[in-house]
């Protein structure tokens, strides 16, 4: 495959995978259930290295139990932690959580996540990389780096900004379904015409 060599081809086929993906991932959203904007930091909290899926099984629970942000901000770490363990990393992410609620709390400020600013404001303050959105921006050859601070610097850089947020959620969607990690499921991507990736299967 000839990779494009002038500014004007690279950013055609940015376009063209712009469009793929909104085809495959129309009308995309966050995959973390939840009811209001501190329901989705909380869970982006919890994400951190787990899965969306075992988030979305914890956090019914969870939010039950402490129904406001200022139960959370009132619990014993020792007790949450217990209650988000199968998430991994229980006792920072129990600490990270009743800071991040005492924080909005008491000042109702501070820096939001990309995620929780785009999904629950539609804010385009960034676009959110995580495993998912590396990879396959590595991938597609949209970036070189594996930082997540770099990468996204890439993709800003490409990306138009009305798509941060869409695009984020289309990629984390590709990545669980058939750009996965290992044996990538190529035969179902409609990507495979504008992707350089070395594990790339053809068909």
């Amino acid at each position: 495959m000839v990779k494009p060599r002038t500014k004007a081809e690279r950013q055609a086929r940015v376009t063209k995978i712009l469009a793929r993906l909104d085809e495959a991932y129309p009308n995309v959203t966050c995959a973390l259930h939840h009811t209001s904007a501190w329901e989705l930091l909380a869970a982006t909290i919890l994400s951190a290295q787990c899965t969306d899926k075992r988030v979305n099984e914890v956090t019914p629970g969870l939010f039950a139990k402490y129904p406001t942000i200022q139960d959370f901000a009132a619990a014993r770490q020792e007790a949450m932690a217990d209650d988000i363990r199968s998430t991994g990393f229980f006792n920072n992410k129990a600490r990270s959580l009743i800071g991040a609620a005492n924080k909005i709390v008491n000042d109702f400020g501070g820096k939001t996540a990309n995620v929780v600013l785009g999904t629950a404001f539609r804010i385009a303050s960034g676009i959110v990389v995580d495993t998912h959105v590396q990879r396959i921006s590595n991938r597609l050859d949209l970036t070189k780096h594996s930082d997540p601070v770099k990468v996204e610097q890439d993709l800003i850089k490409i990306i138009p900004k009305p798509k941060w947020i869409e695009f984020a959620h289309q990629l984390i969607h590709h990545g669980r379904g058939p750009c996965v990690a290992r044996k990538p499921k190529c035969h179902e991507c409609n990507l495979t015409d504008v992707c350089y990736a070395a594990d790339r299967i053809w068909f």
